[in-house]
């Protein structure tokens, strides 16, 4: 890849752009990835929670917990847990929340694919370039006030 600025230009290029460009990018590849499951986001993000949960699983409630701590996802989360209840890859039993074996088989298989996808989103970046990054990026986000999951 060659950058269409020298590293005089970057430097004056705006971050807000920039970590919008590649959020966009990269949120949307992984929605395409999810998408051929015929899962949303928010529903890999739950099946996730769900079976982070254990065998206790997790009530509505610890997954809203654990998701909002870190995502603007607010009462979208209730029709998305709604889904994956009414597609059977969810089960609920004493107000908890399971995996229904098809719900931990398309976990697993997603998972893996979720790898290939870090994978290609990562290409040529030196872990100690994507730790760099990151770390600025929390930088900036404490500069400004901002809150993330990190804090």
């Amino acid at each position: 890849m060659e950058f269409s600025h020298s590293d005089t230009e970057l430097i004056r290029q705006p971050i807000g752009y920039w970590s919008w460009a590649a959020s966009k990018a990269v949120v949307t590849y992984i929605r395409a990835g999810l998408s051929e499951f015929g899962l949303s986001q928010p529903q890999w993000w739950i099946l996730n929670q769900v079976f982070d949960g254990g065998e206790d699983g997790r009530t509505r409630a610890e997954v809203h917990a654990v998701l909002e701590g870190y995502l603007d996802v607010g009462a979208a989360l209730e029709p998305e847990i709604d889904a994956l209840l009414d597609r059977g890859l969810l089960t609920i039993t004493d107000q908890r929340l399971h995996l229904a074996p098809e719900g931990r088989a398309l976990r697993d298989q997603v998972a893996e694919r979720q790898l290939g996808m870090r994978a290609r989103i990562h290409d040529g970046i030196p872990d100690e370039d994507y730790v760099a990054t990151l770390k600025v990026l929390q930088r900036m986000i404490h500069n400004t006030g901002g809150q993330a999951w990190h804090h």
